[in-house]
């Protein structure tokens, strides 16, 4: 069974740091992608990075591009997302999720495309 495990969230201020950990386990696809996406209330989800676990190419969505890096330990089968100056607009719930496939160019964080999810972490920035 997939089992994917957020952790790392909480509650900092404006322009403060937080790093978020994505555990994964029960999988061993050769080539896949492990995407980041979150989820303010009332707001519909949006997709916020991914990286290919074979070459390690990202993207990122423009709203955090220049303060967001992803990252991944394949050894560790651990994903990262590193959340930099961060804005009060960055507030909510934080999945990490795994497409099967290998990173998709034309459609990186196509929610319907990744097979499994995390629970979430919390991140709330206080402004």
């Amino acid at each position: 069974e997939v089992q994917l495990v957020e952790s790392g969230g909480g509650l900092v201020q404006a322009g403060g740091s937080l790093r978020l950990s994505c555990a994964a386990s029960g999988f061993t696809f050769d080539d896949y992608t492990i995407g980041w996406f979150r989820q303010a209330p009332g707001k519909e989800r949006e997709g916020v990075s991914c990286i290919s676990s074979s070459d390690g190419s990202t993207y990122y969505a423009d709203s955090v591009k220049g303060r967001f890096t992803i990252s991944s330990d394949n050894a560790k089968a651990t994903a990262y997302l590193q959340m930099d100056s961060l804005k009060p607009e960055d507030t909510a719930v934080y999945h990490c999720a795994v497409d099967k496939s290998p990173l998709r160019p034309l459609v990186p964080t196509d929610p319907l495309r990744y097979d499994f999810w995390g629970q979430g972490t919390q991140v709330t920035v206080s402004s």
